[in-house]
């Protein structure tokens, strides 16, 4: 009866890099694999599209931009969107402004999210949800 149940958790578990509590970036952040973030960035952080990458950033750690990954662990403080193509986690320390978009999430007593919720199915996930100004796909013709 209950054997139905999707297992929700994260897929990636390989951290392969990280950026200490010390450190701070201005500028877009793309990583592939597992990214442990204790710093502080001013920009984007994205996972590489099309694999499986999983960002974890601590209690100590904050985002001034957007957020882009597969699975996403957020325990720190981000301001600016959320898009995870499979789960987002978010811990008890956890503070998002802005909007998370997920197939799976999972959110700790404690997190605060000031911005909309959005549960995509797995064909939304695997098409990007921003659109570039300058695609010449929007030109009229």
């Amino acid at each position: 009866m209950f054997s139905k149940k999707k297992h929700a958790g994260i897929q990636q578990t390989k951290l392969a890099t990280l950026i200490a509590h010390d450190v701070r970036i201005t500028g877009d952040l793309l990583f592939s694999d597992g990214l442990r973030m204790d710093g502080h960035v001013k920009g984007n952080v994205s996972g590489e599209a099309g694999t499986q990458t999983l960002l974890v950033l601590s209690d100590r750690g904050s985002i001034e931009g957007n957020v882009h990954g597969y699975d996403v662990v957020v325990n720190g403080r981000i301001v600016g969107d959320v898009i995870a193509d499979h789960f987002v986690e978010l811990q008890s320390n956890a503070h998002v402004t802005g909007n998370i978009y997920y197939q799976q999430l999972r959110m700790d007593c404690g997190a605060s999210v000031d911005g909309k919720l959005t549960k995509r199915d797995a064909a939304q996930a695997a098409t990007p949800i921003l659109v570039s100004v300058a695609d010449p796909a929007r030109k009229a013709g």
